[in-house]
């Protein structure tokens, strides 16, 4: 009986850590205002990169520029795909696409104004960027940014794509 309690549990508690590496199932609105839930965004059986930003984030808007400047030799490499999402709160939202548009930023922006998918990844700070592997499980965290952190992303990217 005891074994078969000790099974029962460890059996959950994997369970329960499997279902904790995947996207929570959150809605969000792309910058034209389409509905978007996370837990469907996908890259073809490619790993993608998800980029919590904010317009008023120095470091965030560098991170995203570094990659941005390397972001095509990326996608012809590993066929990544980067996905940054905006937590500016709704008074602000307006600013994020002409932000976007200044930058010259070839992402897919999603918009997180109630920081509904900030919350429930645990997102305590921004920079925070997540890559998920091909299968839909989060493989990698990461928080803040300093120059060159970006060689870093594409050597997990990299890893996962092999």
């Amino acid at each position: 009986m005891r074994k078969t309690f000790l099974l029962l549990l460890l059996l959950l508690t994997a369970g329960l850590s499997a279902n904790a590496q995947r996207l929570p199932s959150v809605v969000l609105k792309t910058i034209d205002g389409q509905s978007v839930k996370t837990d469907t965004l996908s890259n073809g059986g490619r790993p993608f990169i998800i980029d919590f930003f904010a317009t008023w984030c120095k470091p965030c808007n560098r991170e995203l520029d570094a990659i941005s400047e390397v972001y095509d030799d990326w996608r012809e490499e590993t066929g990544v795909r980067l996905i940054a999402v905006s937590i500016d709160q709704a008074q602000n939202i307006n600013k994020v696409a002409p932000l976007v548009a200044s930058h010259g930023w070839d992402y897919d922006v999603l918009l997180d104004p109630n920081g509904d998918l900030k919350r429930a990844l645990g997102v305590q700070m921004i920079p925070f960027v997540l890559i998920v592997d091909g299968e839909g499980n989060i493989a990698y965290k990461h928080n803040g940014y300093t120059d060159g952190a970006e060689q870093e992303l594409i050597e997990k990217v990299r890893e996962l794509s092999r």
